[in-house]
């Protein structure tokens, strides 16, 4: 360590004022360092099968969010340190900053080493909804001395994590001004701060590319094999900043009993219990921004009954297929889809991706399947990383993930999102090619995007209509046209059951009623088998996003238990329904009717099958006052079994 600090004085910029906030940076780095690896060691009976090479690979991935959460705890060190006045050379201005330095990162500590106690109680990193969790004690000083006390090695570390980083602090020894021409000085301070807020906010957020999100918690599944190694990738004050403010979803109780609550509404499904478990294929294709609106074959009455659709090809294809009259996604935007579809795990006030519980074990088609021998692969032709879906899909137990740097020919970059579809899915098809069987694959297109656009060679071919996402629409669904012409001369294809479906409707509206509650979330879901095992409409029952994950689970006579919010919808006996949640409201679909629920009283009751426009409330309606209570009292244990789940980290079979 001694000579490491000297070799580090010897460096001719050492005293320069940037160099010393470089290296003050660097040793909060080193600290949350040795805070992973003690948080490891606190809790290795919670990760068995670690291997050095797997913890490598952690750490690695792990200077990722400790930089971020270095750079927001020190965001008022920081400012300090550059304001390109002379007075930050004073002992008393440097004085202040010094502490400053010392309390916000001794807190950030703090916080990483209480988890190394906590974790144990949870199961994961510390998020904002502890804040919701405590908030009724009234004896949380006394608490906090006990903690301290009961577990005295961790204060301990954390005491001596303090000590360090003052002593290492104070090596960096700051000099200066540097520069006695106060002209250049003040210039070169000032052009210095554009520099600085670039690389701040480019290191904050994880990365500098406009296509990607800022760095969420649900990306620490990039690095991780099981899903529960994700808290030794994160850190506690990471964990804490991107959370605040974001935290819906808190425990309910609404029933006081469990029995009860299960009665009324339980995610354990059930398996087949008779016949041999079918080792089909599964495909499934979730298609941007793709409104049942779009579809001919939906809207047969729509346009006096001339409307023909955009989508010749997926309409020829329904008619081989099993599809629903009644089809709902789950959420509005794509983060929400594929953790719905995949994982049948819905987002209900806070995308799932995004929330302070993306990181908890979960159900999945991918990590389902593969203890039944099934390779599994996601296709997506963006950016890696984009929408969090690499992330997400590792947590979910799919086992490649191919992108745009998969993909490996950016001559073919629509410029705005990622590969055409056209070319991404044929890259698919001829990478399904050789997949050993049983495999699942999930793709995710990507052309429906503004601004829009389209191939050059397709511009003249795909006129589209009143709206500009329509050609788009025309664009992909040809696309699929000519990726089911590849894949239908394979030898697999005959074994494979495929789900199509979108993410979320679009903005566009073609018709008054897609504008209504109901009509925001109105999207395909089909089912398609080679042999035509699978056929019609279904012009009763209710399904949403989340069913499609039980389905197929159904479809292939899986025969263990499992958690899931939707159902398998040609198995189960229990009515069928579907729920969504838009402006801090519930919708509850069932029979005929959707109520909307606010978390405290109903606001709403529609007949949304013949009331397509929304325009009577019949909440008020004596009438239906049965009927709104007892779809009240659904929506209400749904949402009690997703919450307090979610927050219990309690979403598999334990």
């Amino acid at each position: 360590m001694k000579n490491l600090i000297q070799f580090v004085k010897n460096i001719p910029l050492r005293g320069n004022i940037y160099y010393v906030l470089l290296l003050r940076l660097v040793v909060v780095m080193f600290l949350f360092t040795l805070c992973r690896i003690g948080f490891y060691l606190f809790n290795m009976s919670y990760f068995p099968g670690m291997t050095a090479g797997k913890f490598f690979s952690i750490f690695l991935g792990g200077i990722k969010f400790d930089i971020t959460a270095v750079l927001y705890t020190n965001l008022l060190f920081i400012l300090m340190m550059i304001v390109p006045l002379y007075v930050r050379f004073k002992q008393g201005y440097q004085t202040i900053v010094k502490w400053i330095f010392y309390i916000f990162n001794s807190l950030a500590l703090a916080m990483n080493v209480g988890d190394f106690i906590y974790f144990k109680f949870t199961g994961r990193r510390t998020t904002s909804d502890i804040f919701q969790q405590f908030e009724n004690e009234g004896n949380m000083g006394g608490l906090f001395f006990k903690f301290i006390i009961d577990y005295w090695y961790a204060t301990l570390f954390l005491v001596a994590l303090v000590v360090l980083m003052v002593w290492l602090y104070n090596q960096i020894e700051l000099r200066g001004p540097v520069m006695k021409n106060k002209i250049v000085f003040y210039l070169a301070g000032i052009v210095a701060l554009p520099l600085i807020a670039y690389l701040f906010v480019g290191a904050a957020r994880g990365n500098f590319l406009h296509s990607t999100r800022p760095i969420t918690l649900s990306d620490a599944g990039k690095y991780v094999h099981d899903p529960g190694d994700v808290s030794i990738v994160l850190n506690t004050p990471f964990a804490l900043y991107r959370t605040l403010g974001k935290t819906k979803i808190k425990k309910v109780k609404y029933y006081d009993s469990e029995e009860k609550l299960a009665e009324v509404f339980t995610p354990i499904r059930h398996g087949i219990d008779s016949g041999e478990f079918k080792k089909m294929n599964v495909v499934v294709i979730v298609l941007e921004s793709f409104s049942k609106e779009f579809f001919g074959f939906y809207n047969k009455d729509k346009e006096n009954g001339t409307y023909k659709g955009y989508t010749p090809f997926l309409d020829s294809l329904i008619a081989h297929s099993r599809t629903f009259q009644y089809s709902f996604a789950n959420g509005r935007k794509s983060i929400d889809a594929l953790p719905s579809v995949v994982a049948s795990v819905p987002s209900m006030g806070l995308p799932y991706v995004l929330s302070p519980f993306s990181g908890n074990r979960i159900n999945s088609l991918g990590n389902i399947l593969a203890k039944e021998g099934y390779n599994s692969a996601f296709f997506h032709g963006a950016p890696n990383g984009s929408m969090g879906f690499e992330a997400f899909m590792n947590v979910a137990g799919i086992q490649s993930y191919y992108g745009m740097t998969e993909y490996g020919n950016d001559a073919d970059y629509d410029g705005w999102w990622g590969i055409w579809d056209e070319h991404f899915l044929q890259f698919t098809a001829d990478t399904q090619k050789d997949f050993k069987e049983p495999f699942l694959s999930v793709f995710f297109s990507v052309s429906s995007h503004h601004p829009f656009s389209v191939p050059k060679k397709y511009e003249d071919v795909f006129k589209g209509g009143k709206e500009p996402i329509l050609r788009c629409i025309q664009f992909t669904d040809h696309s699929l046209k000519k990726y089911f012409e590849k894949i239908s001369t394979y030898p697999w294809f005959k074994n494979t059951l495929f789900v199509i479906t979108a993410d979320h409707t679009s903005s566009n509206v073609l018709f008054d009623q897609s504008r209504t509650a109901k009509g925001l979330f109105s999207i395909p879901i089909i089912f398609y088998r080679p042999d035509d095992s699978l056929l019609g409409v279904d012009s009763t029952s209710i399904i949403q996003q989340a069913d499609v994950m039980p389905t197929v689970l159904g479809q292939l006579g899986y025969k263990k238990d499992f958690v899931a919010f939707g159902r398998d919808v040609f198995h189960s006996t229990s009515p069928s329904c579907a729920w969504n949640y838009k402006d801090d409201v519930f919708q509850y679909y069932e029979g005929d009717l959707m109520l909307q629920f606010d978390g405290k009283r109903s606001i709403a009751l529609y007949n949304f099958k013949t009331d397509i426009m929304l325009s009577n409330n019949l909440v008020k309606d004596p009438s239906y006052k049965e009927r709104v209570l007892q779809l009240e009292q659904k929506i209400k244990a749904i949402i009690q079994q997703y919450n307090n789940r979610m927050v219990d980290n309690n979403l598999t079979i334990r």
